[in-house]
């Protein structure tokens, strides 16, 4: 039985240490193109800050930002009226968790005055949902070449 408790509590101890944090992964796998910030790198690296809340404006949205998380995203592209002609490559290795996480990490943090006042967290299930359509760099970026259109954002 001591044994039990003993693991138990130790399991309990650690269980916040499993839970994806958003501000380390984007630490980790953004912020070295994108910026501690969100910033971006002017003409190489656009900007996530003031800009990607524009997205979840839309169910499709939300897709779309899940979509470039895990499978990346290709194509010329126009973020506050400056050109960016990248490469984001897919971080299909990421948990559903740790893309909900980012994701949520960026919006919540860089871009409250853009999100619709009923905005919903993304949920690990949610990403789990928008991972399920296998895409290219170049379907997502068509993906977004849409979306952008559609909220006017060109």
């Amino acid at each position: 039985m001591r044994k039990f408790l003993l693991l138990t509590v130790a399991v309990l101890a650690l269980a916040p240490l499993a839970l994806a944090d958003g501000a380390a992964d984007y630490g980790k796998f953004c912020a070295s193109c994108h910026g501690a910030t969100g910033q971006g790198t002017p003409g190489v690296f656009p900007p996530l800050a003031e800009w990607i809340g524009h997205f979840v404006e839309e169910e499709d949205g939300r897709a779309f930002l899940s979509h470039v998380l895990v499978f990346g995203l290709q194509g010329e592209i126009s973020v506050q009226g400056k050109s960016y002609n990248g490469f984001m490559p897919p971080f299909a290795q990421l948990s559903n968790d740790q893309v909900a996480a980012i994701l949520n990490y960026v919006l919540t943090e860089w871009n409250k005055g853009l999100l619709p006042k009923d905005f919903k967290p993304l949920t690990a299930d949610e990403v789990a949902k928008y991972r399920a359509k296998a895409l290219t760099p170049t379907d997502v970026f068509k993906e977004r070449q849409d979306l952008a259109q559609k909220l006017d954002l060109e």
